[in-house]
């Protein structure tokens, strides 16, 4: 769990990776305009209903590809928790949920509501990431917690703790988590109300993927070569049985040591053995031509 790096996490690497090279392939191609979505005009009014799902693609300036980076990076340690393929399913199993929702929500729920005023939905992966957020909420443990105080504790000549139980009344507790929600947070406030709105929307699916409210997403798994599990299992397979081949060889030793009465006898025993069972380069080309007997 505190392994620094990429250290058994290929996925949030390429997360992390590909949140950079997208953002810098937009900006220098000149088309992060095609990537975040306002209703009025381009869905009613030319149509666009291709940016649905194209508007997590990236995000759209250098600060949110910094929080998201970060936010990445420190949920790293869920992909350690759950392994390669089960977060990677997460990721897609999520995807239609995080991609269709917010836009929907927007387009035919909150812009009626509020009259036209929220109008805008910006470019990123936030509800990915706050999805993600979920479930490292529920499922990361914290080590350690401490409080902070508007003023220390001063000692009182009386016995009585009652000044004490005040002060930690008035304090706040945090945790070990609490600085890896700070550039999540970011990325929320950064620019409401459409930000929010992705932010609120991937915290109910990331939620609801852990109570398996989602159907058949909790339950279905990318395949194993998709994360090279494939090549995993074959090296293990190969050590399984090198393994297996040593301990036949100790066992195989050991019962030959153990058929003599006395040691004499076991030791030309094993010596007869191991002659007999020996053979030279001369024998073994002429029995690819003869056959063994």
């Amino acid at each position: 769990m505190i392994s620094s790096g990429f250290t058994n996490a290929p996925v949030s690497r390429f997360l992390v990776f590909s949140t950079v090279v997208a953002a810098l392939a937009t900006s220098l191609t000149d088309s992060r305009h095609y990537l975040n979505i306002l209703v009025v005009p381009h869905v009613w009014g030319y149509g666009q209903f291709w940016r649905f799902a194209v508007w997590q693609a990236c995000y759209t300036n250098s600060t949110e590809v910094l929080f998201a980076v970060l936010s990445l990076y420190g949920l790293r340690v869920v992909e350690r928790l759950w392994g390669s393929r089960k977060f990677a399913s997460f990721l897609i199993a999520t995807l239609p949920y995080t991609t269709l929702l917010p836009p929907l929500l927007l387009t035919f729920v909150l812009r009626p509501l509020s009259f036209g005023r929220i109008n805008h939905l910006p470019a990123g992966p936030t509800p990915i990431i706050f999805a993600l957020l979920a479930n490292y909420y529920a499922a990361i443990p914290y080590t350690y917690r401490y409080r902070i105080a508007p003023f220390a504790a001063t000692p009182s000549t009386s016995s009585s703790s009652q000044p004490y139980s005040s002060i930690w009344a008035r304090s706040i507790t945090f945790t070990s988590k609490a600085t890896s929600y700070l550039a999540p947070l970011q990325l929320a406030f950064s620019q409401m109300p459409g930000s929010l709105l992705g932010a609120a929307v991937g915290w109910a699916v990331g939620t609801a993927y852990r109570r398996d409210v989602l159907p058949y997403a909790a339950s279905w798994r990318v395949p194993g070569w998709v994360v090279g599990e494939e090549k995993k299992r074959g090296f293990e397979g190969l050590r399984a049985r090198l393994d297996a081949d040593a301990e036949r060889e100790r066992e195989g030793a050991g019962a030959g040591l153990a058929t003599g009465i006395l040691a004499g006898e076991t030791g030309g025993a094993v010596q007869r053995g191991a002659g007999a069972g020996r053979r030279t380069l001369g024998d073994m080309v002429a029995e690819q031509f003869r056959g063994r007997g």
